[in-house]
């Protein structure tokens, strides 16, 4: 018999002001309950509706984990850094690295930007870069679902994105009426969040709307499980996010994540002493092009 996946928690995410100034709105969909959430640290929705030149943003740190960046609508960076709709890009962070994020003309986006821990082994791995444009995301369209997937394997297709802690994020569009069945590892932490339309959940077909955040049953065991959705009248389109626990504490502080509070006083110096290079300047062995 196969193991099912039901919805267990359903929360209500709320925009604020955010940090970008005029027209920015974060929604924080995951910002603390490490324990609830692992590998999950912080995932935050940002909407911005610029409508001056002012520059926003600027060079920061970040160490200890990955940044997984999914962009919406509009555009984010410039150049050979440039991320439009529809793209994917995972900056692994590891032992530090400096990131610069500026917006200095006006515009409307929306990015989705996950924070992944990376576990003790590799919390000071090399920085590393993996673009992977909407062109060469893998897809699948059929019977009435429609998935692209950033990174993992799901309905027999796999990201090239490389990942060190197995990580599962799919941008899903349902038919109305339509019931779609994915099998997922029963032992990922999984949650949907709804951008459009609402869908029902499990065998017990418990509704999420559009906004919400949905976290699923998670398993001990092995092996596959069911995630069955069935799309409301309107259609429904929401981003799957899935992964394996690391069952392993953390601090956060601040841009840095660390196994204990001595590490992060470490990676302050570090920062300070200007030990940490810019992302920009990773050997092209650590871009990784899609």
């Amino acid at each position: 018999m196969a193991i099912t996946r039901e919805l267990i928690r359903i929360e209500n995410p709320k925009g604020e002001p955010g940090f970008l100034g005029a027209g920015h709105i974060a929604r924080p969909l995951i910002y603390d309950n490490y324990e609830q959430t692992d590998p999950f640290i912080l995932l935050m929705d940002d909407l911005l509706d610029k409508k001056d030149t002012i520059p926003a943003g600027g060079p920061h740190p970040h160490a200890g984990f990955e940044t997984v960046t999914l962009v919406l609508d509009g555009e984010l960076g410039a150049d050979d850094h440039k991320l439009k709709s529809g793209d994917f890009q995972l900056m692994t962070a590891g032992s530090g690295i400096v990131h610069t994020e500026v917006i200095d003309k006006p515009g409307s986006m929306r990015i989705l930007q996950l924070w992944a821990n990376l576990g003790r082994q590799n919390r000071k791995a090399l920085p590393r870069l993996q673009d992977l444009p909407l062109a060469h995301v893998p897809v699948v369209n059929e019977n009435g679902t429609h998935i692209k997937l950033y990174s993992g394997t799901l309905t027999g297709i796999t990201s090239p994105v490389q990942n060190y802690v197995p990580l599962l994020i799919a941008d899903i569009t349902v038919e109305s009426g339509v019931t779609s069945v994915q099998q997922l590892p029963a032992n990922y932490n999984t949650f949907l969040y709804v951008l459009n339309g609402t869908v029902q959940v499990g065998e017990s077909k418990t509704l999420l709307y559009k906004d919400q955040v949905g976290w699923l049953n998670i398993f001990d065991q092995n092996g596959e499980s069911e995630l069955k959705v069935t799309a409301g009248d309107d259609g429904v389109r929401f981003v799957l996010y899935a992964g394996k626990p690391l069952h392993e504490g953390i601090v956060s502080h601040g841009p840095f994540i660390a196994d204990d509070s001595e590490e992060i006083v470490q990676l302050y110096k570090e920062y300070r002493q200007g030990k940490m290079k810019h992302i920009s300047t990773v050997p092209e062995t650590q871009h990784y092009k899609w």
